[in-house]
């Protein structure tokens, strides 16, 4: 009797065991139709990640219009950069390359709830499809790029291009206005 309560013990013991243990071979068509998702998320993953900056100090602007910085570049305050600033690298969004200094807020439902001015002696645009939106500019810009637009903004200053081929491809809405001149000069 002692003998068979001890081997029900045992065979429940081994029962459970077995029960709470996993298979750890993986499933060899899932392992592989997992490998090759990754391997296509790798193929397609852009150079750079296009993420926003928000930023409310000099300092983070500047790193944010950098080449190592974000598509868009959001401002919460006014700001006056000491310093030329220079729009430079290559971000993608919406499968292609743009930049973006947003000189507003906006509401939940994209209201503009308040309008920024920025201040630099020069911006110098050396990112291609880069747009300043729905704020004020105080200083020249200098457009080294293709297809750069102005979204419903004042440029207090000039506009100038460093060829007639990026002239030719930029875009200033109706809303926009510059108060100095629009031509052709090197930066």
């Amino acid at each position: 009797m002692k003998f068979k309560i001890i081997f029900a013990y045992l065979l429940l013991g081994i029962i459970i065991i077995s029960g709470c243990t996993t298979n750890k071979q993986p499933n060899t068509t899932q392992e592989q139709q997992k490998q090759e998702n990754q391997q296509k998320q790798n193929d397609t993953e852009p150079n750079a990640i296009t993420t926003a900056s928000i930023v409310n100090d000099e300092e983070a602007f500047l790193k944010a219009v950098s080449s190592e910085g974000t598509w868009i570049i959001a401002v919460l305050r006014d700001m006056t950069i000491e310093e030329d600033i220079v729009l430079e690298g290559e971000f993608i969004h919406n499968d292609k390359p743009e930049r973006k200094i947003a000189l507003y807020s906006q509401d939940e439902n994209r209201n503009i709830t308040a309008r920024y001015t920025l201040t630099a002696p020069r911006l110098i645009v050396k990112s291609e499809n880069a747009r300043i939106q729905n704020g004020t500019f105080v200083g020249d810009i200098y457009v080294e790029a293709n297809n750069f637009s102005l979204v419903d903004t004042k440029v207090e200053g000039n506009l100038y291009f460093s060829s007639e081929e990026y002239k030719a491809s930029s875009n200033i809405d109706e809303k926009s206005s510059i108060t100095g001149v629009i031509e052709i000069k090197q930066p």
